[in-house]
């Protein structure tokens, strides 16, 4: 199992981006994916999760309504597209699955302990 993100950048508050989660070694169709981020001194936080048939997204009341997520299948690659960004939304992101494949309920798409196996983070700099 291999993640690894990409996309980051520096951009001016109320801009946008869009990371991308390159995945191998297993289906993507058959996990779900879900996206972390830590910031500077903070505790590593979950933002957003996408289910394995990617019906059911799961989003942090941080982001929700400016962030979305989604996922092509055939290129294995996920992609949270981020808007309106915030000097607060500065920090590193991973992107990370769970050993099984699916989480246990809808209820731990963000939660930390719920993933296994994670990639290398993209950093995110919000700044005017």
């Amino acid at each position: 199992v291999q993640l690894q993100a990409s996309g980051g950048g520096s951009v001016q508050p109320g801009g946008s981006l869009r990371l991308s989660c390159a995945t191998s070694g297993f289906t993507l169709d058959e996990y779900d994916v879900g996206w972390f981020r830590q910031a500077p001194g903070k505790g590593r936080e979950g933002v957003s999760c996408i289910s394995s048939s990617g019906s059911i997204t799961y989003y942090a009341d941080s982001v929700r309504g400016r962030f979305t997520i989604s996922k092509d299948n055939a290129k294995n690659i996920v992609y949270p597209q981020m808007n309106n960004l915030e000097p607060e939304d500065t920090a590193v992101y991973y992107c990370a699955v769970p050993r099984s494949g699916r989480l246990p309920i809808v209820q731990s798409m963000g939660a930390l302990s719920a993933y296994d196996y994670w990639g290398q983070g993209t950093q995110v700099t919000v700044s005017s």
